[in-house]
């Protein structure tokens, strides 16, 4: 997600919501935002066990891009109208335990679960960025600027 992002219509309007697929949307949207709060959560696990070591300052780097990511998608859900996933008390605590018990298995294992998290993340966006332009991009521009 870049930093600044698109600026984004409020939803509020019903021209902001004219034409575009709401059941996609919400689903894209929803599935993400919790990707970003799991992904969130990992990284407070693994500041958890090794904040204080060597490899400390990496993670909170990475984590402070999870936090922006977090925050766009916070921006998206209040834009777009869309609720968040029921799962979330679920993500909340599967994604810390992941980040500790990763964490727990030293810098490599940490490291090991960033990186697949991160591939199956980039995955799973290129796949909504297919789905937005076969859709309609010009419609979708502001959504596929942010992914």
């Amino acid at each position: 997600v870049p930093g600044g992002g698109a600026a984004l219509r409020p939803c509020g309007t019903r021209a902001a919501q004219d034409g575009i697929n709401k059941p996609v949307i919400d689903r894209i949207i929803r599935v993400d935002h919790a990707g970003e709060y799991g992904a969130n959560r990992i990284y407070a696990g693994q500041m958890a066990v090794l904040g204080r070591s060597s490899v400390g300052p990496v993670i909170q780097q990475m984590w402070n891009q999870e936090k922006n990511h977090l925050k766009k998608f916070n921006e998206l859900m209040v834009a777009y109208r869309v609720r968040p996933t029921v799962l979330l008390p679920f993500w909340n605590v599967a994604g810390f335990v992941l980040g500790a018990g990763s964490a727990l298995l030293g810098k490599k294992g940490a490291m090991a679960c960033t990186v697949a998290v991160e591939e199956s993340i980039s995955e799973h966006y290129n796949n909504q960025i297919r789905t937005l332009i076969e859709e309609d991009p010009e419609k979708y521009k502001e959504l596929l600027q942010v992914f």
